[in-house]
Order: C-alpha cells, then sequence, then structure tokens
C-alpha cells in the first residue's frame, strides 16, 4: 500500500471531529438516559409504596375492621369489604390478618383462613413495613400496617400489595419523552459537533493533521539547519519563534518565546525594526561583536498584520576580510606609489648622467638614499613589531600620494612583536582609524599616529590618530555599522569602519576615545595579554 493511498484511507480531519464528539455525545446521553430513567423509576416506586402505606393505613383505621378483629368470634364479614376496596383502589391485593396471623380476606376466596407466607412478627409487634416480597402472585411492593383496638392492643394487620410488575409500566410510560429528549439533544449535539470540526479546519486553512505534521516537522529542520537567524514577532511585539541562530546573534536566553524585545532588553535600533519604524529593507547592526544585516518583512494573513518577521545575517567576517583587503589594497597602492617616485627619481638620475653630471648624480643619490633611511628607521626604531611597522610605512606612502603630511609621533613604541591573536585587531584599528583621518583631512592637512606599549605592569597599549580635518557632528552615530559622513551608494558597504573599531575594543575589554575640541582625536586603549584569545 503506498503512502499517498494510507493518506486517502485517513479519515479528514473534519469527519474525524464530527464522529469524536458524536460518538463522546451519545456516550454521554445514554449514560444520562440510564440514571434519568433509573430516578424516574424510583420515583414511581417510592409513589407506589406511599398509596400503598396510606391504603394500608386507611382500611386499619375503619371501624368495621377495628371491630371486627377486635372480637373474638369475628362476628360479621369482612372479606366483602376488603374486596370492594381493593377494587376501588386497583390494588393487587388489600389482606385482613388477625392476631394469630389467620387471612380473613383475600382476593382468592380459598386462601382466606390461611396463613401468610411471610412472618407477621414485626407488623404485629406494632410496626410499619413497607418492603418487596414474592408471593403466589409474583413479586409485589408491600405495605403492612398494624390494627389496633381502643385500648391500644395490637389485634390483627391489613397487608396491601401491587405488582412490581405495574411499577414498571407505570415507569415506563415516561420513557417516550425521555427517548424524545435525547435525540433532541443528539441532533442538536450533533449540529454543533460539526460545527466546532467545521471551525477549526477553517483555522487550520483546510490542512488535515498529517499535513500539518509535516509542515510543522519541515518548518523545524529547515529554521534550526540554515545558518541565518529567524525571528518572528506578534503583532503586539512578543517573540513567537527564535531559531538557534538568532539566540546565538543576539545573546537570548532559551525561554525567548513570548516574551517582548524590552523584556529581553534588546538593542534599540533592533526594537525598531521589529516594531517597523525602521522601513529600509537591510539594516545593519553592530550587536556583541558581529556585523548583522537585518532584513525585515511584515507578516500578513488575509487583511490583518500578524506580526514582523526578521532574517539576520553574520557579514562580520565579510567586513573583516572587506577591511583586510582594503589594508593590502593601502600596502599595494604605497607599493605603486613608491614605484613611481623611484621610476621619476631614475629619470633624473639618467637625465644627470646623459648631461655629464656625475658628480650631482651621486650626490643625489646619496641624500635619497639617506632620507629613505631615515624613514624606515625612524618607524622600525620605535615599532617592532613587523606587521604593524609594515602598515605604518604603506600608510605614510598613501599619505604622500595624496597629498596629505603623515607622522609617527616621537614618542611612539612598541618594543616586542605583539601577540598574534592581538595583532589583526591592532591592524585593524590603525588600518580604519588613519583611513578615516586621512580622507577627513582631504588633499591637504595633516595625520600624527601614535603608538605606545605602556610597559611592563600595564601591558596597554594606547592608539591615538590625530588629524586636522573638521569634528563629526555627532560622535555617538559615527560608530553605528552602516552610517558615514561620505557619499555612498546604497549597494555600497562603507560605514563600518568605526564600527569595527569598536567591536575590535569591545573584543578586548579595551576602550575608545574622541576628542574634537580643538583637533580630532580617536585613542583606543586595547589590554595586551599573553593568554590572548
Amino acid at each position: 500500500m503506498t503512502k499517498r493511498f494510507r493518506r486517502r484511507a485517513r479519515l479528514s480531519l473534519t469527519r474525524y471531529l464530527f464522529l469524536a464528539n458524536t460518538v463522546l455525545l451519545i456516550v454521554t446521553l445514554i449514560a444520562a438516559g440510564a440514571l434519568w430513567t433509573f430516578h424516574e423509576y424510583r420515583d414511581v416506586r417510592a409513589e407506589y409504596t406511599q398509596r400503598a402505606m396510606t391504603m394500608a393505613q386507611s382500611v386499619a383505621a375503619l371501624p368495621e375492621v377495628r371491630g371486627y378483629l377486635a372480637d373474638p368470634q369475628h362476628r360479621g364479614e369482612i372479606a366483602s369489604l376488603a374486596e370492594t376496596l381493593r377494587r376501588a383502589s386497583d390494588f393487587r391485593y388489600v389482606v385482613i390478618v388477625d392476631a394469630q396471623g389467620i387471612r380473613h380476606s383475600h382476593p382468592d376466596p380459598r386462601a382466606i383462613g390461611g396463613r401468610p407466607h411471610t412472618d407477621p412478627a414485626t407488623v404485629l409487634a406494632g410496626n410499619t413495613w413497607t418492603g418487596r416480597e414474592w408471593g403466589p402472585a409474583g413479586l409485589t411492593l408491600r405495605a403492612r400496617v398494624p390494627v389496633r383496638d381502643d385500648a391500644g392492643e395490637v389485634v390483627g394487620y391489613v397487608s396491601v400489595g401491587v405488582l412490581s410488575s405495574r411499577v414498571t409500566l407505570a415507569a415506563s410510560h415516561t420513557l417516550p419523552a425521555i427517548g424524545t429528549t435525547l435525540l433532541l439533544a443528539l441532533a442538536l449535539g450533533a449540529g454543533g459537533a460539526l460545527w466546532i470540526s467545521r471551525r477549526i479546519r477553517a483555522k487550520t486553512h483546510g490542512f488535515e493533521p498529517a499535513e500539518i505534521t509535516e509542515l510543522l516537522e519541515g518548518r523545524e529542520a529547515l529554521l534550526y539547519a540554515i545558518s541565518e537567524g529567524v525571528l518572528a514577532v506578534d503583532a503586539d511585539g512578543a517573540v513567537l519563534l527564535a531559531n538557534d541562530s538568532a539566540r546565538e546573534m543576539l545573546g537570548l536566553p532559551q525561554d525567548c518565546v513570548g516574551r517582548t524585545p524590552e523584556e529581553l532588553e534588546l538593542d534599540e535600533h533592533l526594537r525598531e525594526v521589529l516594531r517597523g519604524d525602521d522601513a529600509r529593507q537591510d539594516v545593519f547592526l553592530a550587536l556583541g561583536g558581529r556585523l548583522l544585516v537585518c532584513n525585515p518583512r511584515p507578516v500578513r494573513i488575509g487583511e490583518h498584520d500578524t506580526g514582523r518577521l526578521v532574517t539576520l545575517r553574520d557579514h562580520t567576517e565579510i567586513v573583516r576580510l572587506g577591511g583586510e583587503l582594503d589594508g593590502v589594497r593601502t600596502m599595494a597602492n604605497g607599493l605603486r606609489a613608491q614605484t613611481h617616485e623611484f621610476a621619476n627619481r631614475i629619470h633624473t638620475v639618467t637625465g644627470m648622467l646623459d648631461l655629464g653630471a656625475a658628480g650631482e648624480a651621486r650626490q643625489y643619490l646619496s641624500e635619497l638614499s639617506a632620507t629613505t633611511s631615515r624613514a624606515s628607521a625612524s618607524v622600525s626604531e620605535r615599532v617592532h613589531d613587523t606587521a604593524l611597522a609594515a602598515l605604518v610605512l604603506a600608510k605614510s606612502a598613501q599619505a604622500s600620494e595624496q597629498g596629505v603630511e603623515f607622522e609617527l609621533a616621537a614618542l611612539s613604541d612598541v618594543p616586542r612583536e605583539l601577540p598574534w591573536q592581538l595583532r589583526d585587531d591592532v591592524l585593524l584599528v590603525v588600518g580604519n582609524l588613519v583611513d578615516n583621518a586621512l580622507e577627513a583631512v582631504g588633499g591637504s592637512g595633516w595625520v600624527e599616529l601614535f603608538v605606545l606599549l605602556h610597559r611592563p605592569e600595564e601591558q596597554l597599549l594606547e592608539i591615538r590618530v590625530t588629524d586636522s580635518g573638521p569634528g563629526p557632528a555627532n560622535v555617538e552615530e559615527m560608530f553605528t555599522a552602516g552610517v558615514s559622513t561620505k557619499e555612498h551608494g546604497a549597494d555600497s558597504y562603507r560605514g563600518f569602519g568605526l564600527a569595527l573599531v569598536r567591536q575590535a575594543v569591545q573584543r578586548w575589554n579595551g576602550s575608545v576615545e574622541v576628542d574634537t575640541t580643538e583637533e580630532t582625536v580617536f585613542t583606543t586603549y586595547l589590554p595586551v595579554r599573553e593568554d590572548a584569545r
């Protein structure tokens, strides 16, 4: 049997709910009908018992019966009176018994003068009695009442009985009403079950339980297998869904579902995205050392907005690689500038030699060699980390080509190689801060770089970049990912340099400060640890 055939053989959700509710209703109504019938039978039996007791008390109180039983000779006729009363009341029998237990009336004349089949001791002792007993006519419901003379002595008793089958027949007259009521309740309940099942099917958009299960399993497998983060909130802002990637990127707890962004203490910019205040398709956020790209989408069912769905992509490594590529490009540009400068100098020397000015050519080369050596020696004497020194020389060449005066502060001192775990972030900070300063000063002005490793106790690396350009209008906003004061297209990845600087500083529990009082000064402090991560 194929899977498709098995699906067809299953009951639909509507039929399953209808049948389940109907069966449950039938069982409930049967139990209710049985209890109702038993209650009616018990009421009818109590009624007949009371009627029998009333009849027996009435007969026992008749003067004729009391006088007849009080007379030792039992003079008079009592059987005909008892039979008349029996026929008038439609009881099965009315029996009068004396103190010796002899019957003096009975529907069957042959039983007169005999003794009852049951023990009359209880009633002859002066007590009334009701109950059911077997007799010649079958199972009967009986009442016995003692008969007393004028002195109060018990001189006999009256027994009145009705067949149990008659009681059952009287109780059965209520069965049509009970059955009609139960059938009406069944019809109404079945209609309600059908309506409820259809409403539930409408709520599930027509999907069957197996299809809902498959969708749920597929959704769970998809959401928790992809590397992108998925965060969904309802119309009130409460979190409906957060896969593992989103929880890791945003630092959410496992019990985040059902809680609001305020309760989760999410970043204010992310809260704006979840509320829909930020209408951009791609929103860049710097959170917890990560650079995230958020893509919000409204969720609509029919004509109603039911919340928002935000996908999160971690672009930290991509932007970091882009920064490293920018560093390589800077070094290449520096080498290119040096190549042009070298070519110009070679041409100058060649011209001097062609003019026969060999002495002037020799002096010119000596001066160039001394200048180049001084520049390289100045950097290498102050910065003993090879990678950092190479970056400083490349930035110096880039500034020279741009026409900007670049200087490594005289007090700069990095006396040893930096831990390799920290070096990448140091190069990132220096490269981005210097690039930012070069862009700020434009084609003129000056930039100063100060790098100092405070030693030996503090083990703190200070990086300070000062430039003559105009300071930023909003210092805090400059560290926001995607924010740049330069012109850039919608698809450009500008505006991440200072955001990456802040993230690098946060990774090492350092600090970054900005001072725009006179010049623009960016200062960062990075702890240097041998057990760096």
